[in-house]
């Protein structure tokens, strides 16, 4: 198993070190720090030398990959390449380009409240999908089968934005229920700033999630240990959700797991509409201000968590099936 972990460790790397050199092309060669000084200072009325000094402020004079000047390592780390790209790998994110705050203590200060969001959300909605597939699959080939694929379809055709606008109307604004936005950090007067967005994050995911958990059902009932536990007399509400649920771990583990990089994240959408200070209206405002030493440090950690979560996943396979060995 240690030696497993070792070997894993080592294919993240790579990975992680392409992530991040991707990134630095796109951030230092299509986007120089030129262009980021203009963009950050104003375009119309900034002088060269202004350009210059912002640069020197952020360490962006620097050469991009190799310093000519140095001797070595300082060839090398005296480099915008080493400074800003290999330093995420250490979690050391810097300071932002725009108002010099310290990223990491931002996302400490805002991964709270992206939790509060995200995470009874996707509680809540594993259970209600897993139930309702279960159910569905049960009456597979019938009217309550066809019903539920069509008015999943119809869940997942319609936009995340509908729902979110569609629910601030009726429930904020006709309906008085609830706020339209805003965010208290004290508890308990978290909760009615979270019902809204949490019930809407909840109702967009339900289509397409039951029909993934529907499908896994599907194909484990026709295996031949379910038609076994049916030879054997045992009701079909004891073979699905006995034996079918059990076999089928396996691909909701999956699910789990690769879902942890995105509640850390937060949701984009919800937080910003709902103004919840979490990591995903962080990146909208970075967006919005253009400010490229949040944007590199939230992309390359979401990198690193969603890499992280694959290797988590094959781990717990090996924990959930006894059939999968570890070499």
């Amino acid at each position: 198993m240690f030696a497993y972990l070792i070997r894993r460790v080592a294919y993240a790397f790579p990975i992680l070190l392409g992530v991040n050199v991707l990134l630095f092309v796109l951030f230092f060669f299509v986007n120089t720090p030129d262009d980021m000084a203009e963009t950050i200072l104003g375009e119309k009325r900034v002088t060269q030398e202004q350009i210059e000094n912002w640069k020197r402020e952020h360490n962006y004079h620097l050469p991009r990959f190799v310093n000519l000047q140095e001797g070595f390592p300082a060839a090398l780390t005296q480099t915008i390449f080493w400074q800003k790209s290999m330093h995420l790998f250490a979690l050391e994110f810097g300071h932002s380009d725009v108002d010099n705050s310290k990223i990491s203590d931002e996302i400490k200060r805002r991964f709270p409240y992206s939790l509060c969001l995200t995470l009874p959300i996707f509680m809540a909605s594993l259970l209600i999908n897993i139930f309702v597939a279960m159910i569905v699959a049960f009456y597979r080939a019938t009217y309550i089968d066809y019903t539920a694929l069509v008015i999943c379809v119809l869940m997942m055709s319609i936009s995340a934005l509908f729902y979110i606008i569609g629910g601030q109307y009726i429930f904020a604004i006709a309906l008085r229920l609830a706020p339209v936005s805003g965010f208290d950090a004290e508890f308990p007067h978290t909760l009615k700033f979270l019902v809204l967005p949490v019930v809407i994050g909840l109702v967009s995911s339900i289509g397409s999630g039951v029909r993934y958990y529907r499908t896994i059902f599907l194909e484990e009932i026709n295996k031949d240990y379910i038609r076994t536990a049916r030879a054997k007399g045992l009701g079909e509400g004891t073979v699905l959700f006995k034996h079918a649920l059990r076999n089928a771990l396996l691909p909701i583990l999956t699910n789990v797991i690769v879902s942890i990089p995105f509640l850390i994240m937060g949701s984009l959408l919800l937080e910003n509409f709902f103004g919840i200070p979490g990591l995903g209206n962080y990146m909208i405002e970075a967006i919005s201000k253009q400010d490229f030493a949040v944007l590199r440090s939230m992309v390359f950690l979401l990198s690193g968590l969603y890499v992280l979560a694959l290797t988590l996943v094959e781990i717990s396979y090996s924990i959930a099936d006894p059939r999968i060995r570890l070499q």
